[in-house]
């Protein structure tokens, strides 16, 4: 749909008005018709002009009927209704409190809980009968090993890994202003460093890819001189290497050349003459030794930041290898962040986003009790990422081993986006994932730069008083027994009984094969991520 057609219901208006109001020099009835288009038209202006909503700067006049809809269904079936994630994008629920506590809407709701309290898998956090209060709500977590120079204290809550490309300038800028305002991190994603990271101000934590966007050199291989300039930002408070993404692993991507613009092409350092590719491995190392090598490196170009790598956990061995290799060079990275199958993304075959990686519970419980097993679990912090939105997400996220959380979704959310789907053909109508300039016009920075920064600040405060509720002082408490789930009608079970924390040393002291750990490190080998044999 082009500009202008997104344009014509208030371009009609306009052009009726006018014909009515000078029909009616012969026909004076039809000065009613007039008045009508005319308020129209007014409402179109006024829609064109305002900064709160994004669908109706790009679609005036027409863009009123979603909200109509939305208001005819009954709120029951708006917000509440069971939904099958296998058929819809994400439940209406999830985006409705991200709304509102983007907005500083009162965010609690009538009538109790949702239906699915008596459906099996039901799951829970338990309470005390001596609740705490909380004043304190900027709960946070210190990242950094003991080759680290630079710790970087981070908040419990931040932005996942999105790259400028795949969304816009606008949307880039609200994020990061965002984060500015509310003290978390933003994830750059692998798409480089663009100018409007930078004039945001806000920390960020820098993805390095398979591409090596931002610091690659003209062959697109790794570029130290110049990664070391960029990590030299004291805006840059951390370094990702991105191994795998949750929604496409083992995939790589590539951004048309029709889609690059003069400002995407000098923040990844790629031609505008040709697709951009980013390849599905790293060239810059191939076993797991060599992975650590690099790792340190990076910490060393850097002046000591901390740096770590995200994956989504496949082959459950070659992640035992990597451990393998830790233990054998004792470097280690600072910290790890376990990016579960059903994270999002613009585009991914849908056999991948469907069926290809581990969920996020299997693989942040996994990795957790490798790095306890060989006694590396106190030096690497974990974060998860991977459809985290509720404050009992992050609670639930950090009762099975992890430190911290990232949400892309999320943030998405609370600049606007309302998935309507169509993030892969620049067509996205509410400015968020397009570079077409007309419609990313329709994101206002400000106010959408302050719904970042309300919503991150509300989610603590409900993370706040669900610590509190269950007598404690800090969500890091969170541990598995305080998780509880409904296995069947009559039967619950804890997190713990599910996904226990294995003793500390388990791997080393090879005394504990529970859930097949200990066959798999037998098997890995820090020399290569082959497998020995078929297993993985």
């Amino acid at each position: 749909m082009s500009n202008w057609i997104r344009f014509l219901a208030f371009f009609l208006c306009a052009a009726f008005t006018v014909a009515f109001g000078l029909g009616a020099i012969w026909a004076p009835w039809l000065i009613i018709l007039a008045l009508v288009f005319a308020a129209l038209t007014l409402v179109g202006i006024r829609d064109v002009t305002q900064t709160s909503h994004a669908i109706l700067r790009n679609y005036p006049v027409i863009g009123h009927l979603r909200f109509m809809l939305e208001h005819i269904r009954p709120e029951v079936r708006q917000y509440f209704v069971e939904s099958d994630e296998d058929e819809v994008p994400f439940s209406r629920e999830a985006r409705a409190i991200v709304y509102q506590r983007a907005k500083n809407v009162e965010d609690k709701r009538p009538f109790g809980t949702k239906k699915s309290v008596n459906a099996s898998g039901y799951q829970w956090l338990t309470h005390s009968i001596q609740p705490r209060k909380i004043e304190d709500k900027d709960f946070r977590v210190q990242i950094g090993g003991p080759a680290c120079l630079k710790p970087y204290n981070a908040s419990v809550y931040n932005i996942s890994a999105m790259s400028f490309g795949a969304l816009s300038a606008n949307a880039i800028s609200a994020l990061n202003r965002g984060a500015k305002i509310g003290g978390f991190a933003h994830d750059t994603g692998e798409g480089g460093i663009s100018r409007y990271h930078r004039e945001g101000g806000g920390d960020l934590i820098f993805e390095i890819g398979t591409g090596y966007f931002g610091v690659r050199d003209e062959h697109g291989n790794f570029d130290p001189d110049l990664f070391a300039k960029v990590a030299a930002d004291d805006q840059v408070k951390m370094i990702e290497i991105k191994l795998s993404q949750g929604a496409k692993p083992g995939q790589g991507g590539v951004l048309p050349a029709s889609k690059i613009t003069p400002e995407i092409a000098a923040a990844r350092g790629v031609p505008m003459d040709r697709d951009c590719v980013s390849p599905s491995s790293h060239s810059a190392f191939s076993t797991p030794l060599e992975m650590m090598a690099f790792i340190k490196q990076l910490r060393d170009l850097s002046g000591g930041k901390p740096v770590g790598f995200k994956l989504c956990i496949g082959h459950r061995r070659e992640f035992m290898c990597i451990v393998r290799a830790m233990l054998e060079t004792d470097i280690t990275p600072d910290f790890i962040v376990i990016d579960g199958k059903e994270g999002g993304t613009g585009a991914a075959p849908l056999e991948f986003a469907n069926h290809m990686g581990m969920p996020l519970v299997e693989g942040l419980t996994f990795a957790h009790n490798t790095l306890r097993g060989v006694n590396l679990r106190d030096r690497i912090k974990l974060g998860a990422s991977g459809k985290l939105i509720h404050a009992f997400d992050i609670a639930r996220a950090l009762a099975l081993g992890a430190d911290w959380v990232n949400s892309a979704r999320g943030f998405m959310f609370s600049i606007g986006c309302i998935q309507a789907q169509a993030c892969h053909t620049n067509h996205c109508p509410t400015g968020v994932a397009t570079q077409d300039p007309v419609r990313q016009r329709a994101l206002v920075v400000p106010d959408k730069a302050q719904r970042v920064a309300n919503f991150h600040r509300n989610t603590m405060k409900a993370l706040a008083d669900m610590t509190g509720a269950a007598g404690m002082t800090h969500p890091s408490s969170f541990l598995p027994h305080h998780l509880m789930m409904r296995e069947k009608d009559g039967v619950m079970i804890t997190g713990h009984e599910v996904y226990p924390y294995m003793p500390e040393g388990f791997l080393l002291r090879e005394d504990d094969d529970r859930f097949g750990y200990l066959s798999r490190w037998k098997r890995a080998s820090s020399a290569s991520f082959a497998p020995f044999d078929l297993g993985i």
